[in-house]
């Protein structure tokens, strides 16, 4: 498989990205680094992180073009068109950039399909490459789609082994929206590294429980955005393309699925 996937507008985006969330502003800038450094080239923040600015510092002073680096972010507390435009702007100069690659709604709040609307016109005067919606499930996610000129490119959603989004993956797929996994590791919850089914599947292949998770995920076509302070485990969360799971493994693991949010946020 190829390390990147086209969205539906044609525009490409890595598969495997570094997510910042709930990364101090301190350590930002390191850790982006760090990750630019070891070899990811999707970085995903959002304007409620408060680190847009320090994401925007790491990649500027990284030796890598800015066109090679896809960047995320995403709207917080927006309430229509109008503020909407202002706040992209906002992002834009606290990233210090011309441009954002991926911009999302970061939850279905306020009038969301005002919100978009305006979205899409930043879309077309080339502020965004590409726009799409977190944590938009079942019903809202369909009033957008009934309801938008441009189908969401992808929609960010809470999916790890615990909750697995099928019906969500299939619902985004029939859309042409891709599904993006925030928290594929579940953010350490429900024993996941010591889940017996996980750990007797990573000893079979000599790789860790993090690498199994994302590795299964990346088979289901998710993009995904794992977060790590340290170095070595950005590294491990990159190597999952060496090997493959089997149909066997694959069902074993999806038979994990609780369908329930480990965090009630969603």
């Amino acid at each position: 498989m190829e390390n990147r996937i086209k969205l539906n507008n044609g525009v490409e985006m890595p598969r495997i990205g570094y997510g910042v969330y709930q990364i101090s502003p301190s350590q930002t800038e390191r850790c982006v680094r760090d990750a630019l450094a070891v070899g990811y080239r999707s970085i995903d923040t959002a304007q409620c992180y408060y680190n847009e600015a320090e994401v925007g510092q790491a990649v500027r002073s990284a030796d890598i073009p800015r066109d090679e680096v896809f960047i995320t972010t995403k709207l917080w507390g927006g309430r229509g068109y109008a503020d909407t435009l202002r706040s992209i702007d906002q992002s834009l100069d606290r990233l210090g950039m011309d441009y954002i690659d991926l911009l999302l709604i970061h939850e279905p709040s306020g009038n969301y399909n005002e919100i978009y609307r305006a979205m899409e016109d930043a879309l077309k005067i080339g502020k965004l490459r590409a726009i799409g919606v977190a944590n938009f499930l079942d019903d809202t996610f369909k009033d957008l789609i009934d309801n938008c000129t441009i189908v969401p490119a992808i929609n960010q959603i809470e999916t790890h082994p615990f909750r697995q989004q099928t019906e969500m993956q299939r619902m985004c797929r029939e859309c042409g929206t891709v599904l993006e996994a925030w928290s594929p590791l579940a953010c350490g919850k429900n024993g996941i590294f010591h889940n017996p089914v996980l750990v007797s599947i990573a000893e079979v292949h000599g790789k860790s429980v993090a690498q199994v998770v994302l590795r299964w995920l990346y088979q289901r076509d998710i993009v995904i955005i794992p977060k790590s302070t340290h170095k070595e485990r950005m590294i491990e969360n990159l190597d999952i393309l060496d090997f493959s799971l089997t149909d066997e493994e694959m069902s074993l693991i999806t038979r994990l699925d609780r369908g329930k949010s480990l965090f009630n946020w969603w």
